[in-house]
């Protein structure tokens, strides 16, 4: 899997074909691109996987690129626990919007 640093594509705009939003608990996001026929997660210069806060952020983060299509899926651990029947193995992608309100 690629890593994608994000100080590498904040300031060129990129052609990305495929833009995972994963959203988890507490108002935390991690995004999973394909790019140039490669996949992978987006990095900070620390080299963790970046972490975005809210759907603007991400939005914003990525205006200046052209993203031919959007997914946001969502992961909660929450499910058993309150006595739904276990995760499917596949998550739904719901489509997500980049573009930004005005």
């Amino acid at each position: 899997m690629h890593k994608f640093y994000f100080h590498d594509i904040e300031d060129n705009p990129k052609v990305i074909e495929y833009l995972e939003v994963q959203s988890y608990e507490m108002n935390v996001y991690l995004v999973y691109l394909s790019m140039g026929g490669q996949s992978g997660m987006v990095y900070d210069k620390n080299d963790k996987p970046m972490r975005f806060y809210s759907s603007g952020h991400i939005r914003e983060a990525f205006a200046h690129c052209s993203v031919d299509k959007a997914v946001m899926k969502h992961d909660t651990p929450y499910d058993e626990m309150i006595g739904n029947p276990p995760k499917s193995a596949q998550q739904m992608a719901l489509p997500f919007s980049m573009d930004l309100p005005y």
